[in-house]
């Protein structure tokens, strides 16, 4: 079994993709909380209001971050995708953590992305532009097959 962590932007549908494309293959799939208002919101929710955004947030990214730490640490494959629209500088950190961590590391993003996210790029064994490319690696390394 392969153990892969799915981390990076939340608004496409790029982690079902991956997982629909490895059917048939002895992978288990993890991720962060995916619900945004959720993601946000799960300090306060659990832990009591905070008058202040900040430690609002603060509360809440110390929560996620116990599931991201536990996540990237089991992971022997760590995907991390950063979208088109937003910043996503919590998926930069995850892609720092898991190369210092040594894990495989495997990038996902477009080529207006290429410059910005360059030492990303060069701490990771595979930079792909489709899900589909992330799943034909993942086969390819459990069975050793090309795609058809």
């Amino acid at each position: 079994m392969v153990n892969v962590y799915l981390s990076g932007e939340i608004h496409t549908d790029w982690r079902e993709q991956i997982i629909a494309a490895c059917q048939g293959l002895d992978v288990s799939f993890s991720a962060p909380v995916t619900d945004h208002g959720a993601s946000d919101d799960c300090g306060v929710a659990i832990l009591g209001a905070e008058p202040k955004k900040f430690w609002h947030d603060n509360k809440g990214a110390k929560v996620n971050a116990i599931r991201t730490r536990k996540g990237i640490t089991d992971a022997d494959v760590v995907v991390v995708r950063f979208g088109e629209k937003y910043k996503q500088w919590n998926a930069a950190f995850d892609a720092g953590y898991a190369a210092a961590l040594g894990k495989s590391l495997i990038i996902l993003h477009q080529d207006e992305h290429q410059h910005a996210l360059k030492e990303v790029d060069a701490a990771a064994l595979a930079v792909c532009k489709e899900p589909q490319q992330v799943a034909e690696i993942l086969r390819y390394v459990m069975t050793g097959t090309l795609p058809a």
